[in-house]
């Protein structure tokens, strides 16, 4: 795989767009909104009947791809390929388990908890599929069908577009976008019409999932503040939020993805997880510990036969299984595989130097486990209030209004103002790393890869899906465009299988490369590259070499006079053998590179490289505390295509570093033979 990217877009300080896919973007996005504000009727019409023949006629297909991609998310986890990692070799993770996680949870789905943490497992009580509403069995029927529906399947499509994006940007170079994933099936043609095509439909796709569930969750906030302060539930107010909350994703999205999105998601993971302990603890406590046993232990047992449930030998009626299924599974499905490129691609952008089998398994077990243990200590305590007669009310409010079913519940704890004070917060904040994680990721989409675009570009992001959330309310197009995002799932489903075949055949090449590197090729090495490095002049000039910790001004002048000029003699040599071949010199590092044309290229480089000097005697360790700031040596680090190779040149001959070369060159020969 070529690993050179060709990113289109200009390198101007002022503007990094590329302009196929933000003019085309912005283009479709101002048509969709002007049909939805000019004929709403028309467009809700549209919209919902294509979404419901999908639902009637393709949900096989949706219910197929799901269970895919989450059987192959499970392989890779478990598989050689696990412990490959999204960048180079030597990368190391930008972001600690804690960030890593927040920021997961919050782009993820931190609002959907808040909206449907009480309001969905009601729901089901009251009109459960397979069973007599209002009962016990509807009770576990319920909670069921809530863990399917927010469990494993849904960070699965996450982690699976996330993976192919970390993987095909940070190990192979690609941009940082959706067309990166069509690398292996289409090559360098991602540069051209068809990849601009797949960014945006996931720029239109993204601004208008946002701008919907900006829409939408305003009514939550809406309710919260009603609640506590008796402001008015209306369209004006709504706008007035819009309005608020883009002003405030606006900010924290200038502000960057360390000072913005981290602190954001990391502040609201923990208001969650106090909201959750104290519902738990004034709850009833023993019964949800042992409800979230019972429910996780029915989830898992059930887990294939729900994966691929349809309902098909239910009759059909306007009430049955197969629509219950279609206005709650299918949704379901649609709308995570058509938030997917937002939210894979975020959860990308911050998972670079994580191994496959650290991300498949992150991303998919540790929120999901969050997720369905908020939802037993919410959705179980709100079903035994109802059981039990405590408040058997709730049942009809929730019916009446999702939006204001986690006040509702909130009213039958203590501090029941306070806490829902924290929780409209948590709402707002939800939203807030929700639309500048959103704008982010467009932002990236439509230039081209870049995150380090001008300010002016977020900001024009971050407004645009406040503007078309506001237009489409007011005009009452929201529940149109809601539609159209969930009927967009169906190309995208065919996309993103095609994807994972490619991120397969490219882990296979991977495979191979790795075999062939491991294996004897019947020539004496001239170099063992781990442990030690070969000095000329006998072992006691190979001692020296060990106890010496050379300054950066040494190893420089290594790699400018011994380095350099080796790279340059076995270019002019294979240059002699019709090999196309060039010799980059940078300030700090030397590489070569053999050209295949169509195959995999040959990268082989040493780069300078500081480390901390160890105190292995008392005299060093005395000179380490003088000069704990600056006592440093460096090492001429080998560096292949697949990152750093954790071996030193310094002290090799010309001869011994031409002979290192061509031994690594024979195994790359040696990959490319096993790849017929």
């Amino acid at each position: 795989m070529a690993n050179e990217s060709e990113s289109p877009t200009p390198n101007s300080p002022n503007v990094k767009i590329n302009p196929p896919v933000f003019f085309t973007s912005v283009a479709i996005i101002a048509g969709l909104v002007i049909f939805s504000v000019v004929a709403p009727k028309v467009a809700e019409n549209f919209f919902d009947g294509l979404k419901n023949w999908i639902i009637s006629d393709a949900g096989w297909f949706y219910v197929l791809t799901v269970a895919i991609l989450i059987s192959l998310v499970v392989f890779l986890a478990i598989s050689r390929y696990g412990d490959i990692k999204l960048g180079k070799d030597h990368s190391e993770p930008e972001y600690s388990y804690t960030s890593w996680f927040a920021m997961l949870f919050s782009a993820g789905m931190g609002i959907g908890l808040m909206f449907f943490g009480v309001a969905e497992p009601v729901l089901h009580f009251g009109d459960p599929p397979m069973a007599e509403p209002g009962t016990i069995a509807a009770a576990q029927e319920a909670m069921r069908a809530t863990f399917f529906h927010w469990g494993l399947h849904a960070w699965a499509i996450y982690a699976i577009v996330g993976l192919i994006l970390a993987y095909f940007s940070f190990r192979h170079n690609l941009p940082l976008t959706l067309r990166s994933a069509l690398y292996p099936l289409i090559g360098k043609k991602i540069y051209g019409p068809l990849g601009h095509a797949v960014d945006v439909f996931a720029v239109v796709g993204t601004v208008f999932g946002v701008a919907t569930s900006l829409g939408f969750g305003v009514e939550q906030v809406n309710a919260g503040l009603t609640y506590l302060f008796g402001i008015p539930k209306n369209e004006w107010v709504q706008v007035g939020l819009i309005i608020g909350i883009t002003g405030l994703a606006t900010i924290s999205v200038v502000t960057g993805l360390d000072g913005g999105i981290r602190r954001l998601s990391e502040l609201n993971l923990g208001l969650a997880f106090l909201l959750l302990m104290f519902v738990l603890f004034l709850g009833p406590t023993v019964f949800l510990l042992k409800a979230y046993v019972q429910n996780l232990g029915a989830y898992l047992s059930e887990l294939v036969n729900m994966t691929f449930n349809l309902y098909t030998y239910q009759p059909k009626t306007g009430d049955g299984p197969q629509d219950w299924m279609g206005g709650w599974t299918l949704f379901y499905w649609g709308w995570w595989i058509s938030w997917s490129p937002f939210v894979g691609m975020f959860i990308a952008r911050v998972s670079r130097g994580r191994t496959i089998r650290q991300f498949a398994l992150g991303v998919m077990l540790v929120p999901a486990g969050f997720t369905l243990f908020w939802m037993t200590v919410f959705g179980d305590s709100a079903i035994q209030m109802i059981l039990d007669g405590i408040y058997p009310e709730l049942a009809a409010q929730v019916d009446e209004d999702k939006a204001v079913a986690l006040f509702h519940f909130l009213e039958q704890f203590p501090w029941s103002g306070f806490i829902s004070g924290v929780a409209t917060l948590m709402v707002v904040v939800f939203f807030v790393t929700s639309s500048d994680s959103g704008s982010m990721v467009v932002d990236m989409l439509a230039s081209g890869g870049h995150d380090d675009t001008p300010v002016w570009q977020r900001i024009f992001w971050a407004s645009s899906e406040g503007v078309v959330a506001i237009a489409l309310m007011l005009a009452g197009g929201l529940g149109a465009l809601q539609s159209a995002t969930i009927a967009s799932a169906l190309p995208f489903s065919v996309v993103l299988l095609l994807t994972c075949f490619g991120l397969l055949q490219s882990l296979r090449v991977e495979g191979i490369r790795r075999l062939s590197f491991q294996s004897n090729l019947g020539t004496a090495p001239a170099t063992i590259h781990v442990g030690h490095t070969p000095r000329s002049g006998g072992w006691k000039v190979r001692l020296k070499g060990m106890v010496s910790f050379p300054h950066r001004a040494r190893v420089l002048q290594f790699v400018r006079e011994v380095v350099t000029p080796a790279f340059n003699a076995v270019a002019e040599e294979l240059r002699s053998h019709g090999l196309e071949v060039e010799v980059k010199e940078g300030d700090d590092r030397a590489t070569l590179i053999v050209s295949h044309g169509q195959e995999t290229d040959f990268l082989y480089g040493a780069r300078v490289r500081g480390y901390a000097r160890p105190s292995i005697t008392l005299r060093q360790l005395e000179h380490s505390k003088r000069h704990a700031d600056t006592d440093q040596y460096y090492r001429a680090e080998v560096f292949l295509r697949e990152g750093g190779q954790d071996y030193d040149l310094m002290g090799f001959t010309r001869e011994q570093v031409i002979s290192d070369v061509l031994d690594q060159y024979e195994k790359h020969m040696h990959f490319l033979h096993m790849l017929r």
